[in-house]
């Protein structure tokens, strides 16, 4: 981040501020954070703290014993003004003094319950509302430099897809491929792992199943759903199905329909569809082919400092696509007991259509 970039997100903070009759935007460490000032702060139990007011100078509380980070960071080189506090000192009377005299501020949604109360306890009589309100409207659309890091992300995870049907044999377990996954998104260029999911047979069955003890057999379907965090503090996220061998006949039936529905979706993205549009579609085909109780969750999430983040594509969310938005389409078809199947690509809004970032086969792969 350049110090330009930094002030213009601070900018369109206050704005936003200002737009929703907030006096100030308090800001702990956290993604909000990261992308506001750049700043990857450690959570700790000490408070960080970036005070933003509507209008007006910047601020930042930080412990003494942080100081050297926080001026080293991309936020020591922006206009900011960094207050520090000692061991004996109390920060949120301090951080209440620089808010000076309000009525109603906003707290970032990943601010700890213990901060969020202390910070009420030091502003008697201020309402405190939730910092989405004002951060939602930032993050969700990205900007050329994020969209680029996004791209970098979804090539990456791309590398490790491709070299899954190599991992994957009939005798090894799902934490053993697991295990070998997770090296692999590191080698592509992550900093970090955020999830593995391999699911095989009955435990595809399970959206959110990462990994177990059980045994890969051939003719089971598997689900493997990887993600992580590049250097960028940006994420990937894809999904892809894999057998050994040849699959069930009725897998391989209703494995035709969710590749419809994801193609469908993916097809319907261009700016001005909702959200929730997004997620008909998807879901119309899965339920006109008999399946639609067997899709048990949204069709996607947004993606960016965050592997789930706004907006989500869901049934209720009447907003409206605009360019920059990034999100995932993921519909799913899940038999208990059985097996189940799930394809998902990180989509992008871009002027005239979907930009789609996650380039591997969705057919399913024969290992």
């Amino acid at each position: 981040m350049q110090p330009e970039d930094i002030q213009l997100r601070l900018d369109r903070a206050q704005q936003g501020l200002r737009a929703r009759g907030l006096d100030a935007l308090l800001v702990t460490p956290g993604p909000d954070l990261r992308y506001l000032v750049g700043y990857d702060a450690v959570p700790l139990e000490r408070l960080t703290c970036l005070v933003i007011p509507a209008q007006g100078q910047i601020r930042m509380v930080v412990p003494r014993l942080e100081e050297p980070a926080a001026r080293a960071s991309h936020a020591g080189g922006a206009n900011i003004e960094i207050h520090t506090w000692g061991e004996l000192d109390d920060p949120f009377a301090l951080t209440a003094r620089l808010v000076g005299s309000v009525s109603r501020i906003a707290v970032d949604d990943r601010m700890w319950a213990e901060k969020v109360l202390n910070l009420r306890g030091a502003m008697h009589g201020v309402e405190q509302v939730a910092g989405g309100l004002v951060m939602r409207e930032l993050r969700q659309r990205k900007g050329p430099d994020e969209i680029a890091h996004l791209l970098e992300a979804g090539a990456a995870i791309d590398r490790v897809h491709a070299q899954v049907p190599g991992l994957l044999r009939a005798g090894r377990t799902e934490h053993e491929v697991a295990r070998d996954i997770a090296e692999l998104i590191i080698v592509e260029g992550h900093v970090s792992v955020d999830f593995v999911i391999v699911a095989a047979g009955p435990n595809g069955a399970s959206p959110h199943h990462e990994a177990s003890d059980r045994v890969l057999v051939a003719g089971e379907p598997i689900v493997i759903d990887i993600g992580g965090t590049m250097p960028s503090g940006y994420t990937s996220d894809e999904t892809r199905m894999y057998c050994i061998g040849e699959p069930p006949a009725d897998f391989a039936t209703y494995y035709e329909v969710l590749f419809a529905a994801q193609a469908a979706a993916v097809t319907h993205v261009r700016p001005g569809v909702t959200c929730e549009s997004i997620d008909a579609v998807a879901r119309g085909v899965i339920t006109d082919a008999g399946y639609g109780d067997y899709f048990v969750h949204r069709t996607g999430h947004g993606i960016g400092m965050e592997t789930h983040e706004h907006p989500y594509i869901v049934a209720g969310n009447t907003l409206a696509l605009e360019p920059g938005m990034a999100f995932s389409i993921e519909p799913g078809i899940y038999l208990p007991g059985r097996h189940g199947a799930r394809i998902e690509d990180i989509i992008i809004c871009g002027d005239e259509g979907a930009v789609v970032v996650n380039h591997r086969p969705r057919e399913l792969v024969i290992a």
